[in-house]
């Protein structure tokens, strides 16, 4: 009989990871917290909450598309506007208000019943889950977002936190998307050893790419970065394109279209010298994928720790390379948009 990767003690556990590293050539602390990713989707989507979730980002795009090689550790959801606020969206087919005073009214709505509901439904479903499988972890809120902090039987340098983030949005319907299966990096690799899976309900990967590349843009008309673990968008823009999928991305002008007119009427911002950018002109010709200055120093930088804990599951590209590529497919892009 095998046995539940989870289930087990924290010695074994780390036992199972040492042998799926050796044999995998993957780090164990990265292994281990992909176990938890694919544990949290799984209870998700074993419930009733998974019915209006959709499953998005770069991690959807290792996880579900096996496109790009890197590890993605937390997990981007769109719980679809149509559900959350159905007495504001109303008929409207697109789901978009018809005016910045109407997006006032929506987002402020949104604001307010997203973590309501985060704490009413999601926490006490996945913390029942836990109590139930007996398993290491424990549950906790901030906002919109909720934490999985597990026990960590392995470490690395850092980089990685033992905890698994699942960030739920609220504006939009996530479409398209579809059912896709979902197994562990350590899947198959130990012998009589289980470890989760889950089948959520996927964002498309075209519209994925739209929403990374439109994302760069900002970042580079901005000329500054918020945070870090934003390297992650162009090592995934470059691996799309790899995969024929940018192309594909490239050649859906409605898709393209959608996602800059909802990113115009909900996510406005503003450029380095203050002026409103342009989502609509981006993906139609004016695509900016690779920033200058400053900007791309701390891009470089971002790059190199995440590159130094492990991230990549193949070699990494030299930091230099991945602009020219990014160039590369934002000239593309442009030249299609313009046509």
């Amino acid at each position: 009989m095998a046995d539940v990767f989870l289930e087990l003690t924290a010695s074994d556990r780390r036992d199972v990871l040492g042998i799926a590293a050796d044999k995998s050539g993957r780090p164990a602390h990265l292994l281990e917290k992909d176990a938890w990713v694919v544990w949290a989707l799984s209870a998700l989507y074993g419930s009733a909450l998974g019915g209006h979730l959709v499953f998005k980002g770069g991690t959807s795009l290792s996880k579900a598309y096996g496109v790009i090689r890197r590890f993605s550790e937390d997990v981007d959801l769109t719980y679809d506007i149509r559900a959350i606020a159905p007495d504001l969206v109303g008929d409207s087919g697109q789901a978009l208000p018809r005016s910045r005073s109407e997006e006032k009214r929506w987002s402020s709505e949104v604001r307010k019943r997203l973590p309501e509901w985060v704490a009413g439904s999601v926490q006490p479903a996945l913390t029942k889950n836990l109590a139930e499988e007996k398993l290491a972890a424990t549950v906790r809120i901030e906002g919109e977002k909720l934490f999985i902090d597990y026990e960590a039987t392995t470490t690395g340098s850092g980089y990685v936190a033992p905890s698994v983030m699942l960030e739920f949005g609220a504006r939009s319907t996530g479409e398209p998307a579809s059912l896709r299966n979902i197994i562990c990096d350590a899947s198959g690799v130990v012998e009589n050893v289980v470890f989760p899976a889950a089948r959520p309900r996927v964002m498309h990967a075209e519209r994925t790419f739209w929403e990374k590349a439109t994302a760069i843009h900002v970042f580079c008309l901005q000329k500054r970065l918020r945070g870090e673990r934003f390297a992650r968008h162009w090592h995934d823009a470059v691996r799309l394109d790899e995969a024929g999928l940018a192309e594909a991305a490239f050649a859906d002008r409605n898709l393209a279209d959608a996602v800059a007119r909802h990113k115009t009427m909900f996510f406005p911002e503003k450029s380095a010298d203050r002026e409103p950018i342009d989502y609509v002109a981006a993906v139609n010709g004016c695509l900016c994928l690779v920033p200058d200055g400053e900007a791309l120093k701390a891009l470089g930088d971002d790059y190199a720790r995440m590159v130094d804990d492990g991230l990549l599951l193949d070699d990494a590209e030299p930091f230099d390379v991945l602009m020219e590529r990014c160039a590369d497919i934002a000239e593309r892009a442009n030249r299609i948009g313009q046509a």
